[in-house]
């Protein structure tokens, strides 16, 4: 039980920390989720655990990724990545947006290097000729 406590506050303290760097306060966050004041208040202080259906209002209403709050509220597991993409999630002062724009820039950085030096050549990851 307190395992879902655990998930339940951390997924509270998450959104809190999102809608502070986005400087939106509850008020207005509750009106751009469509989620009330007070439960809003209730899932930032981990008295609530929000389903995934009001989760994905609050990423709405936050202009974040649903999956972000799915894999803070313990409902997705966190994307297969490695040391570099790991520390990008992890960092608290980077926003979705930045975070995911570097996820997407690393990879375009790897994609290329393994069409030049392919070890293990794979069709889903080749070129169509044109």
């Amino acid at each position: 039980m307190d395992k879902v406590a655990d998930i339940g506050r951390d997924i509270g303290e998450y959104i809190r920390q999102q809608r502070n760097n986005a400087k939106i306060s509850l008020r207005q966050l509750s009106k751009l989720a469509g989620v009330s004041n007070p439960y809003l208040s209730q899932i930032e202080r981990g008295v609530r655990k929000p389903s995934a259906e009001i989760l994905q209002q609050i990423a709405k209403g936050l202009r974040i990724s649903a999956e972000a709050l799915y894999v803070q509220a313990g409902i997705l597991d966190l994307p297969v990545g490695g040391p570099v993409p790991d520390a990008i999630r992890a960092d608290t002062e980077l926003s979705e947006r930045q975070k995911q724009v570097l996820l997407d820039v690393y990879e375009s950085f790897r994609r290329e290097n393994r069409a030049v030096n392919p070890t293990e050549p794979t069709t889903a990851e080749s070129e169509p000729e044109e």
